[in-house]
């Protein structure tokens, strides 16, 4: 079989959910969308069935996933419905639903639901993509508290440079929030894995952690609690090809490397068709047998093309890490003018192996 795989350690998964949560004592959402970032959804959610408070994810498809594999915490709708159609499956499926602008007011409102809903009603504080002005806010929710349709409401916002502490940006969203809120009754949600691990003064009620789960941290700088996360994710492969190229050679598309010295060119079975980025560039690092090499030549669909030069033990069969441990994924995306959190939710093709104290099994 092709070498090229995922391997997903749950057991931290459970150890990043339980750093996220413990941070403030109060309960967590495990951010499941986009397929828990490339991780598998299901098998994450079966992962934290005995821990998680509850799950979210983006839309009804990825809730009725879970609910299909058995998962019976409640689920939160992050983006809410799209289509005042899908209510009775809200209702039918038990499931909590943010709401973010008039028409999902209105498609409550004049919904005949067999049962009320949970709804999460979310402010633009300041990130400018979705929620209700601060101004219409306090009138919306005493709108939906007034409605048979509901059976809560939870007070929500969402921060958009929690991760970059000095801008003052995230304390003006917290003033506002607090400003917009002060006068109603219920619970509030304000932190994404930047305010969970950066801003505790935010916690609110509810915590909404999403790429710390899996061991990534949301900052481009030392963070002391960010260093206690264990990535979930070790994406792996191995050497199926060596080539002694003298100088002066070019390797792979576009001959966009050159050798500049007598190389051996290690060749991985990995390529962006599994996810990996094309747009990685020359000297992006790679852990062979351990030890870092380097990629030189374009990535192509299937294969990628690193420096063995400087490793004689390594060769044909060579474990190769392409992110993981000792090379988080971070520093790879920032070879690649990306980020982690599109690394993970851009894998394909590549199986999944889940790995636990308890089992191991691949899909």
């Amino acid at each position: 079989m092709r070498p090229a795989h995922a391997l997903i350690d749950l057991d931290a998964l459970r150890h990043n959910y339980q750093l996220a949560k413990g941070l403030s004592g109060r309960r967590a959402f495990a951010v499941l969308k986009a397929n828990a970032y490339g991780h598998g959804a299901l098998e994450c959610a079966q992962a934290l069935a005995d821990d998680a408070d509850a799950f979210a994810v983006a839309c009804i498809e990825e809730a009725l996933e879970l609910r299909a594999a058995g998962i019976n915490q409640p689920i939160l709708l992050l983006e809410g419905w799209f289509e005042a159609s899908e209510l009775p499956l809200i209702v039918e499926h038990q499931l909590w639903s943010v709401v973010h602008h008039h028409r999902q007011v209105q498609d409550l409102l004049g919904a005949q639901l067999g049962a009320p809903l949970h709804i999460w009603l979310k402010l633009d504080s300041g990130m400018h993509r979705v929620g209700f002005e601060p101004a219409e806010y306090a009138s919306t929710w005493q709108q939906l508290e007034r409605s048979q349709n509901v059976a809560s409401l939870t007070s929500m916002t969402h921060f958009s440079r929690a991760d970059e502490p000095a801008t003052g940006r995230t304390e003006e969203q917290l003033a506002t929030f607090k400003r917009a809120t002060q006068n109603l009754n219920g619970p509030t949600s304000l932190c994404n894995s930047p305010g969970v691990l950066a801003w505790p003064q935010a916690h609110g009620d509810w915590l909404r952690p999403g790429i710390m789960l899996y061991g990534v941290t949301p900052f481009e700088f030392d963070q002391d609690i960010a260093a206690r996360l264990r990535p979930v994710m070790q994406l792996q492969s191995k050497v199926i090809a060596v080539r002694e190229l003298p100088t002066g050679e070019p390797i792979g598309y576009g001959s966009r490397f050159i050798t500049q010295r007598p190389t051996r060119v290690g060749v991985v079975a990995m390529g962006y068709a599994d996810g990996y980025p094309r747009h990685a560039v020359d000297g992006t690092p790679v852990l062979v047998d351990g030890q870092r090499s380097q990629i030189i030549g374009r990535v192509s669909m299937d294969m990628l093309t690193l420096d063995l030069t400087d490793l004689p033990q390594s060769g044909l069969g060579s474990d190769v890490l392409l992110w993981g441990e000792g090379l988080s994924a971070s520093e790879v995306a920032r070879h690649a003018g990306t980020i982690a959190y599109q690394l993970f939710c851009n894998l394909n093709r590549v199986p999944r192996r889940f790995i636990s104290s308890s089992s191991s099994f691949s899909t």
